[in-house]
Formats: C-alpha cells, structure tokens, sequence
C-alpha cells in the first residue's frame, strides 16, 4: 500500500515527465522541477534530490539550476523603495521606517520563537513520555505483530497455494472453454454441413422422384408398345405358321408325287437298261437333290421354330426360307424334267 509521500512522488514524476516535453533545455526543466517542488508540493529541493529525479546533464547543472532559483526567489520576495518623484528626506524616512518595522518584527519573532520553545519544550518532554510509553507498548504489540507477521506468513503461503490453485483452475477454465467454443464451432459446421446435406438429399430425391415418374411413363409406353408389338408378332407368328403348314402340306405332297415319279422312273429303268447309266446318274443326282430339299426342310423347320422366339427376326427369315422352298421347288422341277426319259421318235425305233 502506497504512503501519502510515495503517492506524492509518483505524482511528481508525473509531472516531470509531462515537464520534459515542454521544456526540452536542460537547465529549463530544472527550474521548472524547483519550482514545482517548492510551490506545489511544499518540498524543499536539493541538487541530488533534483538531479535523482529529472537525472539530465552533468552533476552540476541541478546546482546551478538551484542556486538561480533561490536568487530569484529572493530578488521576488525583497522590498525596495525606489521612487524617482520622492524627496530624499521621505526615502530616509521610508527606510527608517522600514527599519524599525524590520527590528520590530524581529523582536516579536524572537519572543515569539522563545515562547514557542518553552511550549515546544514542555510538548518535547510530554512527547517523550508519550514516547516512552508509545515505546512499551510497541514493545508489547511488537510481540502481537511478529506473531501476526508470521501468522500473515502463513496465510501468504495459503493465499499462494490457493492462487495457483485457481490459476491452474482459471487455466483450465479458460481450456475448457476453448474446447467448448470449438465444439459449439465443430457443432455448428456439423449442423451447416447437414441442413446443406438435407437440401442437396431433398434436391437429388425430387430429381430422383421426377425421373422416377419420368422413366415409369416411359416404361408404360414402352410396355405398350411391347405389348402391341408381341400382339402384332404373335398375329405374324400365327400367319407364318399357317404358311409354314401350307408349304409342310406342299412340300409333303410334292414328296408323295417326287416317290411316285421316282417309283415309275425306276419302272422305267427296267425298260431302258441301254441308258442305265445315263438315268443311273440322273437319279443318284435326284436323290441327292431330295436328301438336300429334306435337310433344308428340316433347317427351314429349325430356324421357323427359333423364329418364333426371336419375334423381330422371323418375318425376314420366313421369306429367306420361303424363297429358298421356292428354289428348293424350281430344282425340283428341274430334276423331274431331267428324270423323264426322253422321247423316242418313230425313226429311232426303226432303227
């Protein structure tokens, strides 16, 4: 706790250091300090007291900063009579005057200083008494203050473990706070990164709802025209069929003439055995022909009956087949004319 003289002297370095910025020249500030000291603050100053407080220049420039003082100040405070319009008598006068007033004053002074030495005596003497007894009762509380010095001691030491107690616990605090702004901060980026999350999901779902429906409504086309389109298959399917059977019918029937033709031709081989092996490879080259139109029948069959899985094919390859019958049949032809023995004219019999 700060005492009213140390309050005093930090006021007065205050008022120093505000000095030296308005009086940079050294033996300036140092009448300025005098003059503060001794009016402001009652304080008589002394060269080391002023060369502790402002500590500028050499040792002797708060002397001489000093000793000028003190001659202005006694040039201030002396009283001169001096006046050119005075007769001399009256200057005499004046200074007569001014002398006994002067011896006057100082009789007064030095009886006064006397009574006030007697009571000052007696103020000594009662003093010292009080001092005395001030003496033994320090001596008594002297006692009271050791112990409650240590007793102070002790509650320092406390008060010390305590206060680092609660400056770890302050440090704690001041951590735990930390991490919980963080946390909040994490918790806060969480629920953004969240709320941005459920709008993206929000946004792709009603993307995902209208494709949804967008894809639905194609599939439902295009199960209807699937469907219409295996309606339209299965009509073509059903007609192709109903060909193939007609063309099964007239392939078989054009069998049934093809052995009768065969049988007759063999009937026939008997009567031209001159020509046998002519007819002989004719019919080789018939029968070669049939057992290549009945394997083509039987592909035709296969290839009818993987048309009716493949739906989209089977229309293009009934023709394919259809015109392959057809050449089947044209060879057929062409083998029954090749088959019929030739003619014989009434001069080849003759002959």
């Amino acid at each position: 706790m700060n005492t009213p003289d140390q309050q005093a002297e930090n006021t007065l370095l205050a008022d120093i250091e505000h000095l030296r910025e308005q009086f940079p020249q050294t033996q300036d500030l140092y009448r300025e300090v005098c003059t503060i000291m001794f009016f402001r603050y009652g304080m008589t100053p002394t060269g080391n007291k002023l060369y502790q407080l402002v500590r500028k220049g050499s040792m002797s420039a708060p002397a001489e900063a000093l000793n000028k003082f003190w001659e202005d100040l006694r040039k201030k405070s002396r009283v001169k009579i001096e006046h050119p319009d005075l007769p001399e008598v009256l200057k005499t006068a004046a200074g007569e005057l001014t002398a006994t007033l002067w011896s006057t004053a100082q009789t007064m002074a030095h009886e006064t200083l006397a009574s006030y030495r007697t009571e000052t005596q007696a103020a000594v003497a009662e003093a010292k008494a009080e001092l005395e007894s001030a003496q033994s009762e320090r001596d008594a509380c002297k006692g009271q203050f050791e112990e409650a010095i240590r007793a102070t001691d002790e509650s320092h030491l406390r008060i010390s473990a305590l206060e680092q107690n609660l400056s770890a616990m302050a440090a704690t605090n001041i951590s735990l706070k930390l991490q919980l702004q963080q946390a909040k901060d994490d918790n806060s980026a969480h629920l953004q990164e969240l709320q941005d999350a459920r709008r993206e999901f929000t946004a792709e779902l009603d993307k995902l709802r209208s494709s949804s429906q967008l894809t639905e409504e194609r599939f439902r086309t295009s199960e209807t025209r699937a469907m219409l389109e295996i309606d339209r298959e299965r009509t073509a399917v059903v007609k192709l069929q109903r060909e193939l059977d007609v063309i099964r019918a007239s392939a078989s029937k054009a069998a049934e003439r093809d052995r009768s033709e065969v049988a007759a031709l063999q009937a026939q081989l008997g009567d031209h055995r001159q020509k046998a092996g002519i007819l002989e490879g004719n019919l080789q080259t018939v029968t070669v022909n049939w057992d290549l139109a009945t394997s083509e029948l039987k592909t035709i069959q296969a290839q009818l009956a993987e048309a009716v899985a493949q739906a989209y094919l089977r229309r293009t390859e009934v023709e394919n087949w259809r015109r392959q019958a057809e050449e089947s049949q044209r060879m057929l032809a062409e083998l029954r004319k090749l088959a019929k023995p030739p003619r014989i004219s009434s001069k080849s019999k003759a002959g």
